[in-house]
């Protein structure tokens, strides 16, 4: 069963459900191109780690249950002194965090050509995602690969970028001959995933990735409509107008 809307899915934003949408739009983003490229190129699944901050991080607490001891009776030395109660505290830890990323490469030098994002959560708020990205970002921009940044999260805030139209969702491509400037493919819930070209070699003919039908296709063999609630509100919560609109197509 595909997803019941036409364009992106706003339930797949719950964080309970990204993660798992992410790791597979992404190998199912690595198969398309496979069928698209010409053997002179490989595509690579590649992770970049991290520690999160502290207050980003799961809070891990110090348990309910505590070991007491019998208390010594008091004694003339210490009648006078206080007695103090420990307390119940949270300590943050720091967590690792693992983000995919693909990696179009050369198949005789492995040099890398274009690198594909599919932005996180993290990467749009502040903290160690954020920064941490923003990094390899600038790195890559000023390097000779291209740069595509897949945006289908509509919460937290866009990755830097000048001229852009407000929109739900985006779709950067940024080929390193054209720097600074770029192709911003704008868009919002009401409209379908726009297709886009992936730049290669200089003088060689850019592929359409169409996402669209790879998100259905996750949404199938994922079997997510066991795992969403249309009963429930979006995560985050969308305007009324979209939420009228989205209640057309699954009542």
């Amino acid at each position: 069963m595909p997803s019941p809307l036409p364009g992106m899915n706003p339930y797949l934003e719950n964080p309970e459900l990204w993660s798992e949408f992410h790791s597979r739009m992404i190998v199912a983003i690595a198969d398309a191109l496979d069928d698209r490229l010409s053997r002179d190129y490989r595509v690579a699944v590649e992770k970049r780690v991290y520690l999160s901050e502290a207050e980003e991080s799961v809070l891990v607490g110090i348990p309910d249950v505590s070991v007491t001891a019998s208390v010594p009776k008091k004694t003339q030395a210490t009648t006078s002194a206080t007695m103090v109660q420990p307390v119940n505290i949270e300590i943050p830890i720091a967590e690792e965090v693992q983000e995919r990323f693909l990696e179009i490469r050369e198949g005789n030098t492995g040099t890398v050509i274009t690198t594909i994002e599919v932005l996180s959560p993290k990467n749009k708020r502040t903290g160690e995602g954020r920064s941490t990205y923003l990094q390899k970002r600038q790195k890559i921009l000023t390097s000779a690969t291209h740069l595509i940044e897949i945006d289908l999260l509509r919460g937290g805030e866009p990755l830097p970028m000048i001229g852009a139209i407000p929109s739900d969702y985006r779709i950067l491509i940024s080929r390193s001959p054209q720097r600074p400037k770029a192709q911003l493919y704008a868009f919002n819930l009401r409209q379908p995933i726009p297709a886009f070209p992936i730049p290669l070699r200089p003088e060689e003919p850019e592929p359409l990735l169409e996402l669209q039908p790879l998100l259905h296709r996750v949404y199938d063999r994922a079997r997510l409509e066991l795992a969403i609630d249309y009963n429930t509100p979006c995560i985050p919560k969308l305007s009324l107008e979209d939420d009228t609109w989205l209640r057309s197509f699954i009542s």
